[in-house]
């Protein structure tokens, strides 16, 4: 199976290619500017535009215009204009929003290279066009045909993003084992197994400490010294909130997909949450998309199955023992007892077990069945009804009465 992964390397540049890094970033910010507002000139005056034209209007006017472009690798300008065509297309094709402008200091990036002959590595240092032999903080970690290398900055730190082409035998699944998975604010991750994980909740914990270097940022003067640094130390307390957040994400989803063959997940809808003014913030403390999108990723690449409930499947209000339905229950309420079979059952836990119930129904799944046979690596997409009042177990799955 060809399988294409990236690792991203953090860089330790000395101070002549760090200035050669921002130039890059620089170039690649202008060339991309330059050509999304002539393409938008050229549709104005209905013509058609298209990156591969653009290209060459760049570089006929790149030497009396940006001479200094000159001086760092050709594909920095030339990648940054085929991204705009990309976004274009994308755009066309309903998958995204219309392209914007890109702006100093947010997401800075650069492709440096032309192909994978245009760079090349020597254990932990990487080879870049016009900029020579730059040190890296480990060895690439893939073994197969490195195809590209992207330059990006997070705060004051420097990245380079190398995807991978390798062989890789097809993903086996080494579990059998099953598992629901409940989302929530007050406990990150409830499984069904009556495991509780928690987030460390990286921006409630720095939240006074970012407002207050906010303040401080606010106050300084546009354009001096002391702005930039403002903007350095705000900037890295904000990337150090990030990468607290990824590496509990990474390191979670990493251990359910070792654990578990078969999981249950809801789909949430992250985006309608996030209107919420009194959960938003919590929610994106959280990062409940890239917790799925990491599960799924690592599930298909170890030969595990993601199921997906959809997402008016009444997980909390549904007795896990019997069945029973609750017709309200507000987010205050944590525990709760069935009336129908006087079950008492903790909220998040019931509804990872509900969740559970519905992945192993999907797959049809069964201790005894082979890991992976059906469907492996993917991840499913379950249309669940809302339940009704009255449920009925049979052969330990939910039936609709």
């Amino acid at each position: 199976m060809r399988t294409v992964l990236t690792h991203r390397i953090e860089l330790k540049p000395n101070k002549l290619q760090e200035a050669r890094f921002r130039q890059c970033v620089g170039a690649s910010r202008l060339a991309y500017n330059w050509a999304l507002a002539e393409w938008q000139r050229q549709f104005e005056a209905g013509e058609k535009p298209n990156e591969a034209a653009l290209r060459r209007q760049f570089n006929a006017i790149k030497p009396i215009e940006f001479p200094w472009i000159l001086d760092l690798p050709k594909a920095v300008p030339q990648q940054a204009i085929k991204n705009v065509g990309r976004a274009y297309q994308r755009f066309f094709q309903k998958k995204s929003k219309f392209p914007r402008f890109k702006r100093r200091g947010v997401q800075d990036s650069a492709r440096l290279d032309n192909g994978p002959e245009t760079f090349a590595f020597d254990g932990e240092r990487i080879r870049l066009p016009k900029i020579g032999w730059v040190t890296m903080r480990e060895a690439l970690r893939f073994d197969g045909k490195p195809l590209s290398a992207t330059l990006s900055r997070k705060a004051d730190r420097w990245f380079i993003a190398i995807p991978v082409e390798m062989e890789r035998p097809e993903p086996v699944c080494e579990s059998p084992a099953s598992v629901g998975i409940d989302l929530g604010i007050s406990t990150a991750i409830t499984l069904s197994t009556g495991e509780k994980i928690d987030s460390p909740k990286p921006l409630k914990k720095h939240l006074q400490r970012m407002k207050r270097r906010s303040r401080q940022h606010s106050r300084t003067q546009k354009g001096s010294a002391n702005r930039r640094k403002s903007a350095a130390r705000l900037a890295k307390l904000h990337a150090r909130i990030a990468q607290v957040r990824q590496d509990f994400l990474h390191k979670t989803t990493t251990e359910l997909t070792q654990r578990f063959g078969l999981i249950g997940i809801e789909d949430l809808n992250v985006k309608g949450m996030m209107a919420n003014d009194k959960l938003s913030r919590a929610i994106s403390d959280i990062g409940f998309y890239e917790f799925r999108r990491q599960l799924e990723y690592k599930a298909a690449l170890s030969g595990g199955t993601v199921v997906v409930v959809d997402r008016w499947f009444p997980s909390s209000k549904t007795c896990s023992a019997c069945g029973g339905y609750c017709e309200s229950m507000p987010l205050s309420v944590r525990e709760w007892t069935c009336i129908e079979c006087g079950a008492h059952h903790d909220r998040d836990i019931n509804a990872a077990l509900n969740i559970q119930r519905v992945a192993l129904a999907t797959v049809s799944w069964t201790g005894s069945h082979a890991c992976g046979e059906e469907g492996a690596g993917r991840s499913r997409k379950t249309p669940v009804k809302p339940a009704s009042l009255k449920q009925e177990i049979t052969h330990g799955l939910f039936v609709h009465g």
